[in-house]
């Protein structure tokens, strides 16, 4: 193996030396040539001073006598000096007495001379005699050409850097021969012999060591690498040991491998048999989930038609004439009719859940405005010893992105299951924002949950305890489908809970927000509270009241003197007239529908006014506009129930109880009325009169729903006219179904009045109610 001069150690050690060597040596010669010139610049003005010195006498005497010829010849002696090129006498009149010059030596080599020395430089010396030298006769001048002095000077310093430069090199060239001798001729041996060495041969004779280098490094290496290579023959033995027993092991495996595939092969055909089993299952069992889709979709319309007509009678019945039994007799119909409508919808969600098919809204709405909505509409289902709270954070943003269906339908679900269970205490329902996440909190004293049975609420169809259907009634999908709507909605559903002594679930759910909270009105007055300090009325009035900028206080006891405010609050009955004995302040009571005080009481109260609890934002404020700053009360349209007068409708129905149901409420809502039964007739009456908006069932018997709404959007007439879905199928493909094809919006069969009344609004042209 050959290894190159620049790669050899003894070349790279020479190197460094050499290089150091040549730097340091010529920082030292630059030192010895500086001095040099420091000697050289100062020995010019040396010599030309002993030269002034020399001639100073004799051109003093000759100014003295004024003697021209004497002052050439003296001129002409300082001339033969050889720096010296122009000489000059000046008497004292400042006239030239005498004067001689010769041109400059010419050379390449100047330039560096004058650059050190400058080109040229004038010595001026005063005459005057000795015996009188305070009187002047003249200067002296003399211009001295520096180049003499600084050729000199050039050759001594370039003899300097040369001889420098060879000393480096001829030091070079020794250690270079050294270095190779003293290191690189026996690691080049080593090298050989390493490189030579034979692995396959029995016979492996140690590296010797260099003569000479026993006791060095190069010995240490020698050593170490006899030691490694001894090593390495061991373990090479080892490895030829093994390979011949893997060889061995290698014949047995590949007849192992031969069985196993014989097997493997057998057992491949089994699976593929298994394969085609699983495939004819799967085909199957698509079969069947496609028949139960149909099975699902033809049991909802059929149910939902006849329940439809039997809600909606029992709606228009309650309107009219009735004794208390008979009220009270339609009241269980309509609850029991509504139980039955929310199982249904219950087991229909449970069926999109498992299917995949759920599709959810993304629409803005005001979550606050909906759970009051849904706590004022469950207040009936309280206990008489409950107190229903609705607590709303005032950050609350006004509107949130999300599906208000399923939003509304959560918050029933776990109010809901707060008021089944809970018989006596507080079931509080709080809103609020945290982070970038909405907390729908619902808190109960009720029979609370064991530890056990925490994740067994969750899933369908199973309660808690054995017998809590017995007791309390439900069929356990509530908590299961309310879990599952959460996580569709990216959320979770959390539980607390501690037996017989309460729960707290807590529905998180990332809502982007839509449009932020609203700036709260600013009142000025106080207004004092007795109610218990744990009580829900008490912390939504410590809440809100300070918010819209209202002093603020409470007793849970009535106080021997009363503080001085303008609006009393109390939610306990019981202590209205010892609280009147002491006040005249105005009263509101908050209480449940069951404990509202007879017209009689309420009237020796007065001032008093009677609210069913949960006390609403918008009733609170109302009231604190009327009390506090002593203004006359608004008039509060409701919205669901004010009449939508003139609007003409056109229903679209088959079913002759359907058409009582609908058409009943339309004309308690003010609206004219015509009938269609299927979707040809509808459209031969579009062609005599154009209603406001269309109520469209879509199942019928001649021409449906969808073929009819087609052929009306296919007229440019008719474009803008508003269509309503009237179906008894809730499942989700059917809503997009409508849509698709040129509906507007959506109404499932059994509808509220409400939802009645808020489709019409949404739909009706604004001039429709003021049409003749």
């Amino acid at each position: 193996m050959v290894i190159p001069l620049s790669n050899r150690l003894s070349y790279k050690q020479a190197r460094l030396t050499v290089v150091v060597a040549f730097i340091l040596g010529t920082l030292l010669s630059l030192v010895q040539v500086s001095i040099d010139y420091a000697n050289e610049d100062a020995s010019i003005n040396r010599e030309i001073h002993a030269l002034q010195q020399i001639s100073h006498n004799p051109a003093a005497r000759i100014a003295y006598n004024i003697d021209s010829e004497l002052a050439q010849e003296l001129l002409l002696g300082l001339l033969q000096s050889p720096s010296v090129i122009r000489a000059e006498i000046i008497d004292s009149s400042g006239g030239t007495l005498a004067s001689v010059s010769r041109p400059r030596i010419d050379s390449r080599y100047r330039v560096f001379s004058d650059f050190l020395f400058r080109d040229s430089r004038i010595f001026e010396d005063p005459l005057f005699v000795s015996h009188a030298p305070d009187e002047p006769l003249g200067v002296l001048r003399l211009e001295v050409d520096t180049y003499p002095y600084g050729a000199t000077f050039l050759s001594r310093a370039a003899l300097t850097m040369v001889s420098g430069f060879v000393r480096s090199l001829l030091l070079s060239i020794l250690l270079l021969v050294l270095f190779y001798y003293t290191l690189t001729k026996p690691l080049v041996s080593l090298i050989h012999a390493l490189s030579e060495r034979d692995e396959k041969s029995s016979k492996r004779t140690p590296v010797a060591c260099p003569s000479g280098h026993e006791k060095d490094e190069i010995g240490v290496l020698v050593t170490v690498t006899n030691h490694q290579l001894e090593s390495v023959s061991k373990e090479v033995d080892q490895r030829r040991e093994a390979e011949n027993r893997l060889t061995e092991y290698l014949g047995e495996l590949e007849n192992i491998v031969s069985a196993r595939t014989a097997e493997l092969k057998a057992a491949n055909n089994r699976l593929l048999q298994s394969n085609a089993d699983l495939d004819q299952a799967r085909e199957q069992a698509l079969h069947t989930a496609q028949l139960r889709s149909a099975f699902l979709a033809n049991m909802s319309h059929e149910i939902r038609t006849p329940l439809n007509g039997l809600l909606g009678m029992v709606a228009l019945a309650s309107d009219g004439p009735l004794n208390d039994e008979q009220r009270e007799q339609l009241s269980v119909a309509r609850e029991s009719g509504k139980v039955l409508m929310d199982l249904l919808n219950d087991i229909l969600d449970l069926s999109k859940f498992e299917a995949g098919e759920l599709q959810l809204e993304n629409i803005p709405f005001d979550l606050a405005s909906l759970g009051e909505e849904c706590a004022t509409l469950l207040s009936q289902n309280a206990a008489s010893g409950v107190e229903l709270s609705c607590l709303i954070s005032p950050q609350l943003p006004t509107q949130l992105l999300g599906d208000p269906t399923r939003v509304r339908q959560i918050i029933n679900n776990l109010l809901s299951n707060a008021l089944k269970f809970t018989r006596q205490g507080q079931v509080t329902l709080e809103l609020r924002m945290n982070a970038r996440q909405v907390e729908i909190e619902l808190c109960d004293t009720g029979i609370g949950i064991a530890e056990d049975a925490m994740q067994r609420i969750f899933q369908p169809f199973v309660q808690a305890a054995p017998g809590i259907t017995r007791q309390y009634g439900g069929t356990g999908l509530g908590l299961a489908l309310t879990r599952r709507l959460c996580e569709a909605m990216h959320g979770e559903l959390l539980v607390q809970s501690t037996l017989h002594q309460g729960s707290r679930f807590c529905a998180r759910l990332p809502l982007p927000v839509h449009t932020p909270a609203a700036a709260l009105p600013q009142l000025q007055g106080s207004v004092f509270a007795l109610c218990p300090d744990s009580s829900g009325l008490q912390r939504q009035l410590s809440l809100w009241l300070p918010a819209l900028g209202l002093r603020y206080e409470h007793s849970a006891h009535l106080p021997e003197s009363m503080p001085d405010c303008d609006l009393l609050i109390c939610n306990t009955p019981e202590q209205l007239v010892a609280l009147r004995e002491k006040t005249s302040t105005p009263l509101i009571l908050v209480s449940s529908y069951g404990h509202f005080l007879s017209q009689t009481a309420s009237s020796t109260l007065a001032p008093l006014q009677q609210i069913a609890q949960p006390l609403t934002r918008q009733t609170l404020l109302s009231q604190l506009r009327e009390h506090v700053l002593h203004q006359p009360r608004l008039q509060v349209v409701n919205e669901q129930q004010a009449p939508l007068q003139h609007a003409d409708i056109l229903l679209v129905e088959d079913n002759p109880v359907n058409q009582m149901v609908a058409k009943g409420m339309l004309l308690k809502l003010g609206c004219r009325v015509s009938l269609a039964e299927n979707g040809e007739e509808a459209l031969q009456q579009l062609a005599q009169q154009r209603p406001d908006l269309i109520l469209m069932d879509c199942n019928m018997p001649i021409m449906d729903g969808y073929e009819a709404t087609l052929r009306i959007r296919q007229d440019s007439r008719w474009a803008d006219l508003p269509i309503i879905a009237l179906t008894a199928n809730a499942l989700a493909d059917e809503r997009e179904r409508c849509l698709q094809l040129g509906m507007n919006d959506y109404l499932a069969k059994p509808f509220r009045r409400e939802d009645l009344i808020s489709t019409l609004r949404r739909w009706l042209p604004p001039t429709s109610g003021n049409q003749a």
